[in-house]
């Protein structure tokens, strides 16, 4: 299954020299030489977590003293949450020979993977690349394309739940039911609920559209938990308007579902994921690292958001525990 490694590959082992021999004592040269790298960035949707996470990937880039539009340009196109149009994206980035294409949320990496055979690519975003078929296995790509995985800790997030409310029995999850991200994070749920002794229930949707639609529909919840599910999270404000008119207290799995009005969640920051992402390209462009032997990579690091103001909308008050220990507190 493993592709030839790629041409760009061999090209940035020489673009990485020129970065490392370009830079005169005055600093009159860029970090990129003469060789200017052409990045082609395919996301899925436009929302806070993605939006932070293509930062956090150009920002690494910055870091390494590339200065875009004169050592790298990033192609950034967004797919507006239609599959087709990912295809068209990923075919073009084929087409045009960028020389190394990233790939935010998992349908825009499927698209990626089925259109780009020899020009690296990699994904952030990704919760179960393995099971998206994206790559072999997690420690073992196999071909062209990798990258890092937003993976939450759903049981720990579920157990912040019942921190909040002891007496919740019955929480709502509305979800893609065509996204596997969405898919793998309901079913982690499923189990960390049978510990936790309460009951999931479900409500799924095809578009950003019909969100307002699935959450009516859960029906009496003691909660409402939004995974990082893009279709969701694009219509996340149906899901607060309706949590705050009900009364139901309403948690996320990362901070920009918190900063829209989520009451708190114990997750990954994307800005340093897409960094870590970023580090990744350079390996590639600039050592020649070859993506089918690069594993996957998750962020070690978690954060603690709170939202104490939409908590008080959504009739409850967190914990002091919470608002002493978290890491961000959203005003």
């Amino acid at each position: 299954m493993q592709r030839p490694l790629i041409r760009t590959a061999a090209v940035f082992v020489a673009a990485g020299a020129l970065a490392l021999t370009g830079c005169s004592a005055d600093g009159g040269d860029t970090a990129g030489g003469d060789e200017k790298l052409t990045i082609g960035i395919s996301q899925i949707v436009q929302h806070p977590a993605l939006d932070s996470a293509r930062e956090g990937f150009k920002e690494a880039f910055a870091d390494a003293g590339y200065v875009e539009g004169e050592d790298v340009e990033f192609d950034e196109q967004n797919a507006q949450g239609e599959q087709a149009t990912a295809t068209t994206i990923a075919s073009k980035f084929a087409t045009d020979g960028v020389d190394l294409v990233l790939a935010i949320a998992t349908p825009t990496a499927q698209a990626a993977a089925q259109a780009i055979a020899d020009i690296p690519v990699l994904f952030t975003a990704v919760t179960e690349p393995e099971e998206a078929g994206l790559v072999d296995s997690w420690d073992a790509p196999g071909a062209n394309i990798t990258g890092t995985s937003d993976l939450n800790p759903v049981d720990e997030q579920l157990a912040l739940i019942t921190e909040v409310l002891p007496d919740a029995k019955k929480v709502g999850i509305v979800y893609s039911s065509g996204e596997v991200n969405s898919e793998v994070q309901v079913d982690l749920a499923k189990d960390a609920a049978k510990e936790l002794g309460i009951e999931i229930v479900e409500a799924t949707v095809t578009n950003s559209s019909e969100v307002a639609q699935a959450t009516e529909s859960l029906g009496a919840v003691d909660a409402i938990y939004v995974p990082t599910d893009n279709r969701v999270t694009e219509g996340i404000e149906a899901v607060v308007q309706i949590a705050e008119q009900k009364q139901i207290p309403l948690f996320g799995a990362e901070g920009g579902q918190v900063e829209s009005g989520a009451i708190a969640t114990y997750g990954i920051d994307y800005t340093e994921l897409g960094y870590q992402t970023g580090k990744m390209a350079l390996k590639i462009l600039e050592d020649g690292a070859d993506p089918a032997e690069m594993p996957v990579e998750t962020l070690d690091t978690l954060s603690l958001i709170v939202n104490p103001a939409a908590a008080e909308r959504q009739g409850v008050k967190l914990p002091a525990r919470l608002t002493d220990e978290a890491d961000q507190t959203i005003e």
